[in-house]
């Protein structure tokens, strides 16, 4: 593992305690330049930890509080007429940062989830006609509720494919809740902490990813993983090209990860219930519950020849 990723990786870990694999698979996603959709009940850290990852890297970071009354306006920007000049003065919204959280995203209408789209595809927002680039290095942490709690309304199918990985956190076993009510590290230790490193670092480790090699038989697997999701009799609509490349990326950024400079069929296996689940959708008799989607895709890989 690289070391600046082993010093990331210990500072998220100083205050997140616990399910080391879910802080593992977020870093990956970092790595890969993809946005993130953390998934679970309220109360297990899904805010603090989307904080610490952000708190974990000097850059600019901002944090968008999603209501049911937010607007477009209100995440993206404003043009506002200015009176001295006679002229409209765009006033850049929260979006126009590095790390930006989105918390409870879920929790807002659709018309104000669709607005984060060309923000997270091209990284860049369109307004009145002006394209505004966003800097680089560019991430939404957005993090969710379960749609079967009150006041949530359903990401459309085309956001959620823009989300690069959907994880969920689950209840921290009995040691780690013992020492997460002992130590308080989210009012005592994030308060406090410092950047493990910084922008520079982080587009260096992103570049790595890219040069990463995939070898033509790995190609060749997830091209018949992807196509054969499209024929599966339990699956209403399979995965796209866009999720075979994000599957392809994620693959990469965990050989990096893991100190390798090649990728192997395990980088691919590992992160196929992370990147794929939410792109699918099941037939309805199944239901709307990611484990039906993950069970499906666990019995795809059942029938497919791994390369050797």
């Amino acid at each position: 593992m690289p070391d600046a990723i082993q010093r990331l990786r210990d500072n998220v870990q100083r205050v997140f305690l616990g399910n080391s694999p879910a802080v593992d698979r977020i870093i990956c996603c970092l790595l890969s330049r993809g946005h993130l959709l953390i998934e679970d009940v309220p109360g297990v850290g899904k805010t603090v930890l989307a904080n610490t990852i952000a708190r974990s890297i000097h850059c600019s970071f901002s944090r968008i509080q999603l209501t049911p009354d937010m607007l477009p306006g209100d995440v993206l920007g404003v043009s506002i007429f200015d009176r001295g000049t006679g002229e409209f003065m765009f006033k850049r919204g929260p979006i126009f940062a590095n790390i930006v959280l989105a918390d409870e995203i879920n929790r807002t209408t659709p018309r104000t989830q669709t607005a984060l789209l060309e923000a997270m595809s091209e990284a860049s927002v369109s307004i009145d006609g002006v394209v505004h680039r966003l800097d680089q290095p560019f991430m939404v942490l957005a993090t969710q509720n379960p749609y079967e709690f009150e006041g949530t309304y359903p990401l459309p199918e085309n956001q959620l494919d823009r989300f690069l990985m959907r994880v969920r956190l689950g209840y921290p076993a009995p040691e780690d809740e013992r020492r997460i009510l002992e130590l308080r590290p989210a009012t005592t230790v994030l308060e406090t902490l410092r950047p493990a490193i910084d922008k520079d670092e982080l587009l260096h480790l992103q570049a790595e990813v890219d040069r990463v090699r995939v070898d033509p038989a790995l190609l060749d697997y997830v091209v018949e993983f992807a196509n054969a999701t499209r024929r599966h009799d339990r699956i209403q609509i399979g995965l796209s090209p866009r999720g075979s490349l994000a599957l392809t990326q994620a693959a990469r950024a965990t050989a990096l990860f893991r100190g390798r400079d090649y990728a192997v069929p395990e980088d691919i296996l590992d992160n196929v219930t992370a990147v794929c689940a939410h792109r699918i959708i099941t037939r309805t008799y199944l239901g709307a519950a990611p484990e039906a989607a993950e069970d499906v895709l666990t019995g795809i890989l059942e029938t497919l020849r791994s390369p050797a």
